[in-house]
């Protein structure tokens, strides 16, 4: 800041001539204007201004100087214009990375984000491998569960409910199994985290014995897994948003309710250490509010 401070004095100096005229254009006095430039001077090694009783003139050196910092000067102004057309209107390409299963969240809203917000880009990586924030320069990730990261911020953005569920044709083959136990006769249909390769523990309350379940087919892809599900192969452990269609059709039926706490949260993930842009801001604020209200 002090070297900018020497730089606009010596650049209102060279353009009005004088002391006394920059610092009633700084806003400071005559003597912190002649201070600062001789400061800049003494740390360039070089003597910018011809200084006499009746004006003040630029040296040689000064005169090629004064028409480097003219541009200089001239750049900041253009970037602090253009961060003020920022500020007023949210702009520019916005990268997000999410899981692909909250497509279902976020479709129905996006159209009214793009509405509203007409200048951003969305660039979003639908993909269930884990990303590194900083390093791909992602503005924003979803994810759930515990926060990786302790460089990046993290503010919650949807809750949802993991249920059992099995088409009503499977059921009505095989019966609704009425406690976890009764799962040994049934088939199971099971999710493989594509990362880690583990398999999604089913969210039994706590002190319930892990119950045997018959596998009947394994996939990585939730979008596979509802469909096989909907086909009657056996009974699947998903998240409410993606099977609310179906239940609400009557394809898929829950079961085991009274015995499953499947609670869950998605956030919303973006770097700590960076300032959080206009274009971000605007999304990290939209996103809960909306879906929140779509429940």
């Amino acid at each position: 800041m002090d070297r900018l401070n020497g730089l606009l004095a010596f650049a209102r100096t060279a353009e009005l001539g004088s002391f006394v005229a920059a610092g009633q254009a700084l806003g400071i006095s005559a003597s912190a204007v002649g201070k600062s430039v001789a400061r800049l001077e003494q740390e360039l090694g070089v003597r910018l201004l011809q200084r006499s009783t009746r004006r003040i003139g630029l040296t040689e050196e000064g005169k090629l100087f004064n028409e480097r910092v003219r541009r200089i000067l001239d750049d900041i102004d253009d970037a602090e214009a253009m961060l003020s057309r920022t500020r007023e209107t949210p702009h520019g390409r916005l990268r997000i990375s999410t899981p692909i299963v909250t497509y279902h969240l976020l479709l129905p809203v996006l159209s009214e984000f793009m509405a509203r917000y007409p200048e951003i880009e969305l660039d979003i990586d639908f993909n269930d491998r884990i990303v590194d924030v900083i390093e791909d320069g992602i503005d924003v990730a979803i994810r759930s569960g515990e926060l990786p990261d302790s460089r990046l911020v993290s503010r919650p953005v949807a809750p949802f409910r993991m249920i059992l569920c099995a088409a009503s044709s499977y059921l009505d083959r095989h019966g609704a199994p009425g406690t976890p136990a009764d799962l040994a006769a049934h088939f199971g249909i099971h999710f493989r985290f594509l990362n880690s390769g583990r398999l999604l523990n089913w969210p039994f309350m706590t002190g319930s014995a892990a119950p045997q379940i018959r596998s009947m087919l394994t996939c990585n892809n939730m979008e596979a897994l509802k469909g096989a599900t909907i086909a009657g192969l056996g009974i699947a452990c998903m998240p409410d948003f993606l099977v609310r269609e179906a239940l609400h059709e009557g394809r898929l039926r829950t079961v085991l309710d009274e015995h499953v706490d499947g609670r869950g949260q998605f956030r919303m993930l973006w770097p700590s250490n960076r300032h959080l842009s206009p274009k971000v801001r605007v999304f990290v604020d939209f996103l809960p509010e909306r879906l929140a209200a779509g429940r």
